[in-house]
């Protein structure tokens, strides 16, 4: 037990001073921004989006394979334990191909086309299916390094689209099925799924454009969130949770 308490306390203090370096650096990202800076971006700004949308009739059809299983998927919070400040339940499931740079093999061998159109995205840093159970809401929270930036691409959204919905620094966002949204999460947001229907989208976190002295920063940062336990214990858990689904998916 002492020893489990000394771990917790010992994540706990590398992922506050990592947290604290890396908000250090958010005010040369901005400034050294290639893309807008607001809560919102313009999607044209991201090459890439167009050919994401244009794949995501192929990756509904995968997403309904997974779906198939979702009783057996881990809930956020199960993958990385630092969300259950903002979830503990089960209604926010997961379906990672990467997290924070380490590919998930197997789920991209059970999602191909996914897989072969998140290959083709530059700086690709995180991908997986979210899945928001009906009347799910997820409080108000913010992203941890503006280095990044996030992808939503609507695959399955409920019919009343309006009543499923995101506020990000003061804006309301809706989805919509085959359609991306790109925003800066490190702007305040909040998540209703206010409807009888289940969400999923493929949420992405890319590295944000910048000059090439300022990207190669960028990239080793995330290298190092990458090896720290704030990831590495969650690649673990992921592992684990692939292994033990891989003898129900034959």
């Amino acid at each position: 037990m002492l020893i489990d308490r000394l771990a917790q306390t010992k994540r706990r203090l590398i992922k506050n001073v990592g947290s604290k370096m890396l908000w250090s650096f958010e005010r040369t990202m901005e400034r050294r921004s290639l893309v807008g800076t607001e809560a919102v971006l313009d999607p044209a700004q991201f090459p890439f989006v167009k050919g994401l949308e244009s794949s995501a009739t192929g990756m509904r059809r995968e997403l309904d394979a997974v779906l198939e299983h979702r009783a057996l998927h881990p809930s956020f919070h199960e993958i990385s334990p630092d969300q259950r400040s903002i979830t503990s339940d089960d209604r926010w499931k997961t379906f990672f191909l990467y997290g924070f740079g380490h590919r998930s093999d197997d789920n991209c061998a059970r999602c191909p086309l996914t897989a072969a159109a998140l290959a083709s995205i530059p700086g690709l840093v995180t991908a997986f299916f979210s899945i928001l159970s009906p009347g799910k809401h997820i409080p108000q929270h913010r992203g941890v390094y503006k280095g990044l930036v996030r992808v939503h691409l609507g695959l399955k959204v409920p019919a009343l689209a309006e009543r499923c919905r995101m506020q990000i620094g003061g804006t309301m966002m809706s989805w919509q099925s085959g359609k991306a949204f790109v925003f800066d999460d490190t702007y305040p947001h909040e998540v209703w799924n206010g409807t009888e229907e289940e969400r999923v989208v493929l949420l992405l976190d890319v590295l944000r454009p910048l000059p090439t002295p300022f990207a190669l920063l960028n990239k080793a940062l995330v290298r190092a969130v990458a090896a720290s336990p704030y990831v590495t214990d969650g690649v673990k858990n992921a592992r684990a949770w692939e292994r033990r689904f891989a003898d129900v998916w034959r």
